[in-house]
């Protein structure tokens, strides 16, 4: 019997849900994003966050089951993230998936959304056909992780960020540069016509552990800025300041990508990984994915498809695939878990 399952996220500030058949065939994906609306606020606002899915929750998952042309009743299972993320976010997702499952009579299988991230992965052309141990670098606004992948569902943590995560970092960057909300493709955008040399922003490398650090760097832009540039500091408007914000961008962005790509190459050697995934919204940025690639050597590197480095409710069902294929089924006292680790 084919296996098809409906996938439901919410664990920030996207809305999302998916039909993905057998774990890889996506028949659906729809994402209702609310970035616009956060962007006045210059991040994301938790409680219009949750009031916006219980809004749109509905309307979304109609849709997803429209565009793949099925019904509650040809699905197998309901799965959902359970965390980590924003409590009040989770829930709704969490408590939706609920009633649709018991109505039906279907499993419910919660989700770890950076096991969603990583079977993202399992989207891109021939990384099903890689043997483990596999690397997984883990790079989005809220994470940044070293994960080893040592079989399907089975994890050795390696490290993570000690203080801000690599995205949360670009966005905050972002801000300090007067750039929009989110900040990461924006400093991504500047960062093109800059001199990534003109700016010597530390690294923090953290000798012997596989953790991050950034909240450093970030705190050196900021007094680049107010050093060079005083009259930013007196507290007028970003705008009005002739700041370099190109070179800016270019530099923190080159200090960055040193450090994910160098560690992550080296984890992956000192592991014997046959393969590097790098998923999570930060692996859409070009740049990071070209330098990871070119140090990486031999060792095959993939990336999700574009639509899917974000948040998405496709990559909860792939994970919903292989949990629900091993025999997991959750209660209806399945609750959310705003700091859940992967580990």
């Amino acid at each position: 019997m084919t296996v098809r399952i409906l996938g439901i996220e919410t664990s920030c500030d996207e809305t999302a849900a998916a039909v993905v058949e057998e774990g890889t065939e996506i028949l659906s994906n729809v994402v209702a994003s609310q970035s616009d609306l956060h962007a006045q606020y210059g991040g994301v606002f938790p409680e219009i966050a949750s009031r916006v899915h219980i809004e749109t929750i509905h309307g979304v998952i109609t849709s997803a089951l429209a565009r793949a042309h099925v019904s509650m009743d040809d699905l197998s299972a309901v799965a959902v993230t359970r965390g980590p993320g924003l409590a009040g976010s989770l829930l709704v997702g969490l408590n939706t998936a609920k009633g649709l499952a018991l109505a039906r009579g279907l499993p419910l299988v919660g989700i770890n959304h950076l096991e969603g991230h990583i079977y993202s992965l399992w989207f891109s052309e021939n990384a099903h056909e890689e043997e483990f141990p596999l690397l997984a670098l883990i790079v989005s606004g809220g994470h940044t992780e070293l994960v080893l992948i040592e079989e399907h569902l089975q994890y050795q943590h390696l490290g993570g960020t000690l203080d801000d995560a690599a995205g949360e970092a670009f966005d905050k960057v972002g801000r300090l540069l007067g750039l929009p909300y989110p900040g990461g493709p924006r400093v991504e955008e500047a960062a093109r016509g800059g001199n990534a040399e003109a700016f010597d922003f530390p690294r923090a490398w953290m000798d012997d552990s596989w953790d991050f650090s950034f909240s450093g760097l970030k705190t050196a832009v900021m007094r680049a800025v107010r050093q060079r540039f005083p009259e930013w500091d007196s507290g007028r408007d970003t705008a009005s300041v002739d700041l370099p914000v190109a070179d800016l961008a270019a530099s923190f962005q080159a200090a960055i990508i040193d450090v994910l790509a160098e560690k992550s190459v080296q984890a992956a050697e000192k592991h014997k990984a046959t393969a590097m995934f790098v998923g999570g919204g930060v692996s859409a940025n070009r740049a990071l994915c070209t330098a990871i690639t070119e140090r990486a050597g031999g060792i095959p590197v993939y990336y999700p498809p574009q639509e899917l480095c974000t948040d998405n409710a496709a990559m909860i069902t792939a994970a919903g695939y292989r949990r629900f294929q091993a025999g997991q089924r959750d209660g209806w006292d399945l609750d959310a878990r705003p700091t859940w680790p992967l580990v």
